[in-house]
């Protein structure tokens, strides 16, 4: 559809949802993906592209509504990319994913878990407390924007709030312009990283060009009146540094059931729903069964999230990640716990192992592995005899996770015994799930 082309506009019936949250409709044989729709409505919607095989609209009336819409609580959906699924029940959102997790491992992995898991409940909202929030010096629209960028723009939204992060971070969306303006480099900031922790709050302010005095000033002045602690970051990762209030508590996460503390750095991962990775590690735990005199490895155990809770239970962890830094964290967060004699770990890219890598770590009775969105597909195939009796796969894409699954399962004799979702980001068609695997 070319931007000469008039809009074509039709009405349909709303079939079911993808797995980004889009209605679903077939119009003369054709697949119509519709923004703003939910199975079981009459809408009419606007064609915006068209493809050869398939269309994707937007809604610009509902005629027949579904009783599991709902009322968006930001004034910014609909614009905002940072959610898609707010004019959906919250219960509805979870059985729809739980519906994605099971149409990819049927279809993809062909296969089928013998039960499902509950699903894996938080806060719907303030849950986030990891964000990045772009800034962008728009004259047009009155100054400095800070907030998520428009849905498929590099645009940042014009925000004044946001419910998905705590309240208080909230409140500082219009008091961050404010301060932005002021800065005599207020058109190379490009965005701030918000991390929070147990007992602080974290603001990470890229700086492309040097602070002035006043600059620094400001914000000195600006974390004291907030409540915050400031960081720059005029480069990559490894530069972030602290600047104000020095004396500062450090940032760290508990995870109260394994009486852990997990100190962490802003630029390194951390999961950004606290509450909800709680239950997960208390769900993974359930499923992995550490047992004294165990050993277990965690694949892509970056700080130790996994790592330190096994460890906890008794079994002796051997931890692998990619990043070297990451490594040293999880080193460092095994001695403040005081499971050092507990646990090892490794640096290795886990996207190139080799059966001769893992044969090479010695016995491990069971496998737990969190891999980032591509998945795990070289460690699934470099298994080999002895395997591990049981794996705990813990994934943010259920896509990869039915492509792995489908290995372990088919090639190499595992059963797919359970697997459910964890609604790690509410209002979003982000999927999360967890899943074991046994012989």
């Amino acid at each position: 559809m070319t931007a000469r082309e008039p809009a074509l506009v039709r009405t349909v019936a709303v079939e079911s949802l993808d797995h980004e949250g889009q209605g679903i409709a077939h119009v003369d044989g054709k697949v119509v993906f519709i923004e703003g729709a939910l199975p079981g409505e009459v809408v009419e919607i606007e064609v915006r592209r068209r493809r050869p095989s398939y269309d994707v609209a937007t809604t610009t009336r509902v005629i027949s509504e579904s009783s599991q819409r709902v009322t968006p609580r930001c004034a910014h959906f609909g614009v905002c990319g940072g959610c898609s699924m707010q004019h959906l029940d919250p219960r509805a959102q979870v059985a729809a994913k739980q519906r994605v997790l099971e149409d990819n491992l049927q279809r993809i992995g062909q296969v089928r878990p013998e039960s499902m898991l509950p699903p894996v409940h938080g806060p719907a909202w303030g849950y986030r407390y990891r964000a990045r929030l772009s800034v962008r010096d728009v004259r047009k629209k009155g100054g400095v924007l800070v907030g998520f960028h428009e849905k498929r723009s590099s645009y940042v939204v014009d925000m004044r709030e946001c419910h998905v992060v705590p309240p208080a971070i909230s409140a500082l969306l219009v008091p961050l312009r404010a301060l932005v303006e002021s800065l005599s480099i207020r058109e190379r900031m490009p965005q701030i990283e918000l991390a929070i922790g147990d007992a602080v709050t974290v603001l990470v302010f890229r700086n492309l060009e040097p602070l002035t005095a006043a600059d620094e000033a400001a914000l000195r002045a600006f974390a004291d009146d907030h409540g915050v602690c400031v960081y720059l970051q005029p480069k990559g990762p490894d530069t972030v540094v602290r600047l104000h209030p020095m004396d500062a508590p450090a940032l760290d996460y508990l995870l109260p059931e394994f009486d852990l503390r997990l100190p962490f750095s802003p630029a390194e991962f951390t999961q950004v729903n606290h509450q909800v990775n709680g239950v997960l590690v208390r769900r993974a735990m359930a499923l992995l069964d550490p047992q004294p005199g165990e050993r277990i490895a965690d694949l892509f155990c970056g700080l130790g999230n996994f790592s330190l809770a096994i460890a906890r239970r008794g079994a002796h962890v051997y931890g692998v990640e990619g990043s070297a830094a990451l490594v040293r964290r999880a080193q460092d967060n095994a001695a403040v716990n005081g499971l050092a004699g507990m646990s090892a770990f490794a640096v290795k890219d886990l996207f190139t192992v080799t059966p001769e890598d893992i044969s090479g770590w010695g016995r491990l009775d069971k496998l737990l592995i969190d891999p980032p969105r591509d998945g795990a597909m070289a460690v699934v195939k470099a298994l080999a005899e002895p395997f591990p009796q049981r794996i705990v796969y813990v994934s943010c894409s259920p896509g990869t996770l039915a492509r792995d699954a489908g290995v372990l399962v088919n090639v190499h004799g595992y059963r797919l015994a359970t697997a459910g979702i964890v609604n790690m980001f509410p209002h979003t068609s982000h999927v999360e799930s967890i899943a074991l695997f046994e012989r």
